[in-house]
């Protein structure tokens, strides 16, 4: 148990840090996914290849190679910004995509004739995205989004190879420090991520009861 307690203030200030990357990087993953799902829909085919060029391929990149660009590559070409900043554009940009087709998917599941009746009375395509189809296709998305939110609390990781202090370099740090009790000090690693993913997944099930579509 003294392993233990000489562990919390590292784990705890890489738990904030591993909070700071989930918060910044899900916003921002959100706000741009919302984006790209619509255009991926929209009647312009420039943006529908635009939207579907970014997802394929920030999708089937490696997280490692996303990161390793923005830690190493984007200095080079001039930028200043600290490596948690850094992490986190790297994790939006990763995560995204995968916002986009949770929403794309919701999108498609919402029937056809709720567009074609909006259109009918004459709203434009971004009244109709906005104001009939997002709202009933957000009470589809919300467990698809929550499981990209869980894989997006795993892979902040990631960041700890590019110097950002989070939850598993600190992990890293309090294992060679406590040799002796190394199990017991990953045991308390792992309770610490379920603290963030558990919760959310209750969140989801708890929304998903509440604004399910009734078939």
């Amino acid at each position: 148990m003294g392993a233990i307690a000489d562990v919390t203030p590292l784990y705890l200030q890489g738990l904030l840090m591993t909070l700071a990357l989930l918060g910044i990087a899900g916003v921002g993953a959100f706000v741009i996914g919302v984006l790209v799902g619509a255009m991926r829909i929209s009647p312009v085919p420039s943006l529908r290849g635009f939207a579907t060029v970014y997802t394929e391929l920030l999708r089937n990149i490696p997280l490692l190679l996303v990161l390793f660009f923005c830690a190493f590559v984007l200095p080079i070409l001039g930028s200043d910004l600290d490596y948690f900043t850094l992490a986190a554009i790297g994790l939006t940009a990763y995560t995204s995509p995968f916002v986009a087709e949770a929403i794309r998917s919701g999108i498609n599941g919402v029937p056809v004739g709720q567009a074609e009746a909006a259109r009918s009375i004459g709203m434009g395509f971004t009244q109709t995205v906005t104001l009939v189809v997002l709202p009933q296709a957000g009470r589809m998305v919300v467990p698809p989004l929550i499981n990209v939110f869980i894989a997006l609390t795993k892979n902040t990781s990631v960041a700890g190879a590019f110097f950002v202090n989070e939850l598993f370099k600190a992990t890293g740090a309090a294992t060679r420090d406590n040799s002796d009790a190394v199990i017991l000090v990953l045991l308390y690693a792992g309770l610490l991520y379920l603290c963030i993913t558990v919760p959310l997944g209750l969140i989801a099930g708890a929304i998903e009861k509440r604004v399910r579509v009734m078939r």
